[in-house]
């Protein structure tokens, strides 16, 4: 194919893609098969690689793919986003539900007509519309001369992020309106998360061992903050219209003919809205929906009425935080009364322990709910949440259901009390209780888990978080791989993967790796090569990558520059780990300064610095370290600086800083694309070079390297005055200081 015929193609295949998405999201009329989709999507991805020069911003296939952004930046509503009053369909006094959602409903027309002169108005009285009020995150999208522009999310309703990577993932999100398009369209919407989706999401979050997700808004949330775009278009997330922003002059006089106008450009919005002219009409259209919504496939929690002309919305006005032209009614949650039979504790990925009740099955919101969630073990201590009780459990907008009263004038004799676990239901470990204070007042407790690194429950993404590139930086070891090998247990060729040792002895296992798919002897040998290479990347990369708590990255660097090997930091008495929060006595025992700001800073606090020594002193800790040290794994520190060293650079004035080396005592902050360094290895060698490498620009940043197609790092920088260096500055003060 000439570059002729594959220009003609690829028009061709984003012609028919961009028809197929219309078809489906916007229309719900699909036009072809989703395997015949997929070839077409495929094709054109084959095209646009060969011939890179016919790629556009625009182009289908950007909506899963894409690199990571750094941040989000902020970008100012042109016109606010307001909240809506809300009122509830729930008891007043002696009022049933119905009669005070009528009171409510009829409260609201009654001051709308007032506002518009009672019946005054040019035609009369107002005309109103009520469509479902959609459980996700609001986002406005900008669109000029009918092109994608920018997604913002609502934030204060002043200013928002830009999510612009993670709405160009959304397939209902046209990147180009059909038909003539005014010269600015900014449409208010919803995201949200499908509840097969969000059920299928968390079948593999619990497969992973995974906390699973509470509810799909909440999951839609998080997923429209992640910087990954390939994370997000994994997530499969859906957007409806539901509102305007900016719009230019003259492109609709009101919001019924709105919907119907950007449904002409291949906007979404949804089929459930109604018209009418009074109080009864509204709570028909209300009364209707309620008897539908549990059908639809995604969250709503209630009905959206609006005044629906833009004249009169504008006539009516808005207070300080919401329209006087609309009010959102709100559905009362459904609760149904079941027993609790018992309950289990799950351990989650970060090794949190849930509690999680098994109860009688009982019919809510549609479904049969057996399980609910208990949330945490105080909750369960503040409820006196008893087995055998019969218990109140509701959705309310949430599709895992949680145990929202117990009924104790229904509570059987003998009835037993809910005792949390003291040691890890999955591998016996130690657990830390959270906050502290919780352990004398059980009522207090927010968290509980399993701080055993190795534990089962936490394995995979254990292995998965020690071999990647900020870590052990082990190559050809990525998630893939480690499914597949952990998929090998099942089968007669097993290869053992219990443990972080295990990987280092992978090579024993070579005729085992090779059966894996598409593990070839180059690509074997490479891994391998990797997994050698590891060996020595010291100390403080170990205790990053066993994933423990409260040692992160940062953390894991510090300890290793106060402690010159394991044998040393298991040597150490408690205190010595939290060196800042000494007493001038004890520091002085130590070997430290009197005064703190000259003592070096690992992390660790009079808190956390006693779960980290008690773990690091367990049997589990202990099986762990041997299993390294038996594979060769070198626990000697490589950033290790010597304590009068160390106290120079910590608390030295600027001029003795400064005669340590340029980045001694500075905290650096790395954006953009370096030529000559990779950024990790680059922030290896500033940090042993003295410097605090961040990753935000602040106040307290002393200097900002900024590389190729540097972003929102460097415009913060510039406004906050931090010093800017360049590539090359950047390389000529590593060779003078004998770094480069």
């Amino acid at each position: 194919m000439n570059q002729s015929e594959a220009k003609r193609r690829v028009t061709e295949l984003r012609r028919l893609i961009r028809e197929a998405d219309r078809a489906y999201y916007a229309e719900a009329a699909p036009v072809m098969s989703d395997r015949e989709y997929d070839e077409f999507l495929d094709e054109l991805r084959a095209i646009e690689t060969e011939f890179p020069e016919l790629d556009a911003p625009d182009s289908p296939t950007r909506r899963v793919g894409g690199d990571p952004i750094e941040g989000f930046e902020t970008v100012r509503h042109s016109v606010p986003m307001m909240s809506i009053d809300n009122t509830y369909f729930r008891n007043r006094s002696d009022k049933g539900p119905k009669d005070a959602a009528k009171d409510s409903v009829d409260e609201w027309i009654d001051r709308v007509h007032r506002g518009l002169g009672a019946g005054l108005f040019g035609e009369g009285t107002p005309r109103f519309i009520c469509d479902p009020k959609i459980d996700g995150v609001a986002l406005s999208v900008r669109y000029e001369r009918g092109e994608f522009v920018r997604a913002v999310t609502r934030g204060d309703g002043e200013k928002g992020d830009d999510v612009s990577h993670a709405a160009r993932t959304i397939r209902e999100i046209p990147l180009r309106l059909d038909g003539e398009a005014p010269d600015v369209l900014e449409v208010r919407g919803e995201v949200f998360i499908p509840r097969a989706e969000f059920d299928r999401i968390n079948a593999q979050r619990e497969k992973r061992g995974e906390d699973a997700f509470m509810n799909p808004r909440n999951a839609c949330a998080g997923t429209i903050k992640q910087l990954d775009p390939k994370a997000i278009a994994e997530r499969r997330l859906r957007f409806l219209v539901h509102g305007r922003g900016e719009v230019s002059e003259g492109f609709a006089e009101s919001y019924s003919g709105f919907l119907e106008a950007v449904s002409s450009l291949g906007l979404p919005v949804g089929n459930h809205s109604t018209t009418t002219d009074d109080l009864q009409g509204v709570l028909g259209a209300i009364d209707a929906f309620e008897s539908v919504r549990n059908d639809l496939g995604y969250d709503t929690d209630g009905m959206v009425v609006r005044v629906d002309s833009f004249v009169q919305q504008q006539t009516l006005g808005v207070t300080s935080k919401s329209p006087r032209w609309a009010i959102a009614f709100k559905f009362a949650a459904e609760r149904k009364r079941t027993v609790l039979l018992d309950v289990e504790h799950q351990v989650g990925k970060t090794g949190k322990i849930t509690p999680r009740a098994i109860m009688e099955p009982v019919l809510i919101a549609g479904t049969t709910v057996r399980h609910a969630s208990l949330h945490n073990y105080g909750l369960v201590r503040q409820k006196d949440i008893r087995i055998s009780d019969t218990i109140g459990v509701e959705k309310a907008g949430e599709i895992i259901p949680y145990v929202a009263e117990v009924i104790t004038s229904e509570r059987p004799k003998g009835a037993k009390r809910i005792k949390a676990p003291d040691a890890c239901p999955v591998c016996g470990g130690i657990v830390e209780i959270e906050p502290p204070e919780a352990r004398d007042d059980p009522s207090l407790e927010t968290a509980r888990r399993c701080v055993n690194p190795e534990c089962p429950a936490q394995l995979r993404e254990r292995l998965v978080w020690f071999a990647a590139r900020g870590q052990m930086d082990i190559d050809g070891l990525g998630e893939q791989t480690i499914d597949q090998i952990l998929a090998t247990k099942d089968t007669d060729g097993e290869i053992p993967l219990a443990g972080f040792a295990d990987i280092f002895r992978l090579e024993d296992h070579k005729d085992a790796m090779l059966e894996l798919e598409r593990m070839g002897e180059r690509k074997l040998e490479n891994l391998l090569k990797g997994i050698e290479d590891a060996k020595s990347r010291g100390l403080a990369r170990v205790l990053s990558g066993l994933g423990m708590r409260h040692v992160g990255t940062s953390t894991a660097k510090s300890l290793a520059r106060l402690f010159s090997s394991l044998d040393d930091l298991l040597a150490a008495p408690e205190p010595l780990l939290r060196p800042k929060t000494l007493k001038k006595s004890d520091a002085a025992e130590l070997g430290f300064p009197e005064d703190p700001k000259e003592r070096p800073e690992t992390g660790l606090g009079v808190t956390t610095a006693p779960v980290v020594h008690e773990y690091l002193h367990s049997e589990a800790a202990t099986r762990t370290f041997e299993g390294l040290r038996e594979t060769g794994v070198s626990l000697a520190s490589v950033e290790y600086v010597d304590p009068a060293l160390a106290r120079a650079s910590e608390g030295a004035s600027s001029d003795a800083a400064e005669g340590l080396g340029p980045f001694a005592g500075k905290t650096v902050v790395l954006t953009g694309t370096l030529e000559r360094y990779e950024r990790r290895a680059l922030s290896d060698l500033l940090e042993a070079a003295g410097a605090k490498v961040t990753g935000s620009v602040s106040k307290n940043t002393d200097l900002l390297i900024a590389g190729a197609k540097a972003g929102s790092k460097l415009t913060k920088a510039e406004s906050l005055g931090v010093e800017v260096w360049d590539e090359t500055r950047l390389l000529k003060a590593l060779g003078a200081a004998g770094l480069g």
